[in-house]
């Protein structure tokens, strides 16, 4: 009697690009919270131009989100639902995230906590969004997270 794990299939790893993207720089990688890591790596663009206009972080956003499917889809069948290397759903949340405040230090700290907030706690429909197939689930439950922050850090924003 054999007691060998079952390895995933090997032979339809993703490509090196693919990998570069689903992970955001293999910041997916990361051996703790690799989600809190694809976050943090993209809050990067945000810092080297504080002044992106509205319209170019949408642009980031739909390209992000197109490509995010894209790629998780790729990931998903050779290692299953969601696996934890794919962050590039993270990435495109934290953006959204950001997308209607200013983009300041205390903003982006306040931003990446409350993202990060709802990306665990997956408020509905955020946790249904999960289910869905062919790397749709994985970019789905993150941009309703984004969307979530967002709209609590523009009210925090206005009120403050």
């Amino acid at each position: 009697m054999s007691t060998a794990v079952k390895q995933p299939n090997r032979t339809n790893d993703p490509s090196f690009i693919t990998r570069c993207i689903a992970t955001v720089f293999f910041s997916g990688y990361s051996p703790v919270a690799p989600g809190t890591a694809g976050s943090l790596v993209a809050l990067i663009p945000l810092i080297i131009f504080p002044g992106i206009p509205i319209f170019t972080l949408l642009v980031m956003i739909v390209i992000g989100f197109s490509i995010g499917v894209f790629v998780s889809k790729k990931y998903e069948m050779v290692y299953g639902d969601d696996p934890r290397v794919v962050v590039i759903d993270e990435a495109v949340g934290m953006w959204i995230t950001m997308l209607f405040v200013p983009i300041t230090w205390l903003n982006l700290g306040a931003g990446f906590l409350l993202f990060r907030i709802f990306d665990i706690i997956k408020p509905p429909p955020a946790r249904q969004f999960e289910a869905i197939p062919n790397g749709w689930g994985i970019m789905l439950d993150d941009v309703a997270a984004g969307i979530y922050a967002g709209i609590l850090l523009f009210l925090i924003t206005m009120i403050w």
